[in-house]
């Protein structure tokens, strides 16, 4: 049987060894290189080339920046989920799109196996298959990582020396990377040992060194609908055109940059260096707004609700009830998010400098150390002895139990 193969392709160096692997275990096969464009930056034709030269039947690209920000970015942005209280969680919510779209693929293709190059160590491999089992569960799933002898990537380039093929980079740069329009993660090289400082010179793709940024600070609005970002600076953006904006804004003053060790969901820590310029800035952003339109048991619950949604994320879990669930939650919460954020980028820093809103629940009326007539100051003295009813029985049982005691 000619058994067909769609392969999760990047052109880095996992997905370049797979293609001769493929066509050297699998005889006969037919490799489909199929390569999902999230803002990588590529050269796409180049890819394709490349791809093809290394034994690929067929190679294609598929253009999902768009689907990628509206259907996941801004999911996730209106619910602020976090994993670690860090991660913004770039690479882990990338994964059920490329997995879905990789599906389309071999059905369009009428492929029987997919393939992709996550290691066996890593979270990705989870990622790709929760969401090719939650869509396809017949599918045949292929992960070399898993079956093959090659155990470094220095074994993985040695891999391709010997076959003639070019290395994707040399050994002092081979970083292992992800790229999508949202963030760049590296790990690797001496970012395995968590006591060193990263070098940021080499390391580095998306955002200045704080240190190297402009001594000025520069002002930017964003104006948000519902919790989804629609301008900046007054002008209507379409989502692509917005975030690369916001990246190079970013980027320039060095915002975003995280260094972090996190708990794999293989039960390992792993350390990586992580750049979301623009996310950044638009995470601060709705959380300004949001500390204006919601109240005080929407905002705490909700810090519940996004932390359990970046779990689900970072764990490969999109498609599924959980998470739809508590996204029909955040997207309720989410009603009244809607004004304008202005923030100042300086030097890494995002600070606040001024918010505004027709749904604001502030009001300075009531806020103002004025008097007013919305407020009776006289009010809260029974509202404190009401509160703090419990704290008053437990000190006078203590009490009693103290004397009694004596």
């Amino acid at each position: 049987m000619n058994q067909k193969i769609v392969l999760a392709y990047s052109g880095g160096l996992d997905t370049t060894v797979i293609i001769p692997w493929l066509k050297e275990n699998y005889r006969d096969c037919e490799v489909i290189a199929c390569c999902v464009d999230l803002g990588q930056g590529s050269d796409y034709g180049q890819l394709k080339e490349k791809a093809l030269k290394n034994g690929a039947a067929k190679a294609i690209i598929i253009d999902a920046k768009a689907q990628f920000i509206k259907d996941f970015v801004f999911p996730m942005l209106k619910a602020r989920a976090l994993y670690e209280e860090k991660y913004l969680l770039g690479t882990a919510l990338a994964r059920p799109l490329i997995a879905k779209l990789l599906v389309e693929t071999a059905l369009a293709e009428g492929a029987d196996s997919i393939c992709h190059g996550a290691t066996g160590k890593g979270n990705d491999q989870i990622r790709f298959e929760l969401t090719i089992r939650s869509l396809q569960p017949r599918m045949n799933i292929i992960a070399p990582w898993r079956l093959w002898d090659i155990s470094s990537r220095q074994e993985a380039m040695d891999y391709l020396t010997q076959r003639g093929l070019p290395a994707p980079f040399s050994a002092e740069q081979s970083y292992s990377r992800d790229e999508n329009i949202w963030h760049s993660s590296h790990e690797g090289l001496e970012l395995e040992d968590p006591s060193l400082e990263p070098d940021y010179a080499k390391v580095l793709l998306l955002s200045k060194r704080p240190e190297e940024a402009p001594d000025r600070p520069e002002y930017v609005e964003i104006e948000f609908n519902k919790g989804v970002p629609r301008a900046i600076n007054g002008e209507a953006k379409e989502p692509v055109a917005l975030l690369e904006q916001l990246n190079a804004m970013g980027g320039e003053h060095g915002i975003g940059i995280s260094d972090l060790v996190e708990n794999r969901v293989v039960g390992m820590k792993s350390r990586g260096v992580y750049e979301t310029p623009g996310g950044t800035i638009l995470y601060a952003a709705h959380r300004d707004l949001e500390r204006l339109c919601l109240d005080r048991k929407m905002t705490s619950f909700k810090e519940i609700v996004s932390a359990k949604l970046g779990e689900l994320i970072y764990g490969g879990e999109w498609y599924t009830p959980l998470r739809e669930a508590l996204s029909a939650f955040i997207d309720e919460s989410q009603n009244t998010v809607t004004g304008k954020v202005k923030l100042k980028l300086y030097k890494g820093n995002v600070i606040s400098a001024g918010a505004s809103s027709p749904s604001s629940l502030y009001n300075m009326d009531l806020s103002s150390f004025t008097t007013g007539d919305l407020y009776d100051h006289k009010d809260a003295e029974g509202f404190i002895k009401l509160l703090g009813l419990p704290i008053t029985v437990r000190a006078l049982m203590k009490e009693h139990s103290s004397s009694q005691a004596g």
